[in-house]
């Protein structure tokens, strides 16, 4: 058995390797498990990676390189409050690269919101198009979220 992250507790690896039992034990079971372990914890630690490669006899450079080429996947526990803006051509043509600047800039201090980008949305007809907390917006505007979600600071 691999080696445990310290800070963790020990259940969280025994919950990981019941979520993997849920597959078939083979390598192309490695993604539907690291979504399983991000859904449960929102985030998938060290640990989990040490852990999965252990279930799958993978290395764990294996692992951790598939969680880090993926940008959905995440290392650390999310912010509470979390905005999206898409970056996808036909938000850009509408003016998404300065609504994503403004965001940025808006939310550079807060300690509670994460801002980052997405590649398209579906939702092209009305952009720019983002989210806040999981919520789909159209025709964005960076008045419109500091509403929905005030910059917290630290």
């Amino acid at each position: 058995m691999g080696a445990r992250h310290e800070g963790l507790a020990p259940e969280r690896e025994a919950t990981v390797r019941a979520l993997a039992a849920r597959y078939a034990v083979q390598r192309t079971s490695l993604l539907p498990m690291l979504h399983d372990v991000q859904e449960h914890f929102g985030f998938i630690a060290r640990q989990d990676v040490v852990t999965l490669a252990d279930v799958l006899n993978l290395s764990i450079a294996d692992v951790h390189g598939v969680v880090s080429f993926y940008t959905y996947f995440r290392t650390s526990p999310p912010l509470p409050h979390q905005i999206s803006v898409c970056r996808g051509e036909a938000c850009q043509a509408v003016g998404a690269e300065d609504l994503f600047a403004a965001t940025r800039t808006a939310y550079r201090e807060s300690a509670d919101t994460e801002v980052s980008e997405v590649f398209c949305l579906g939702n092209c007809a009305l952009g720019p198009s983002g989210t806040a907390d999981g919520r789909l917006l159209g025709r964005l505007t960076v008045d419109r979220l500091t509403a929905l979600i005030p910059p917290g600071r630290s």
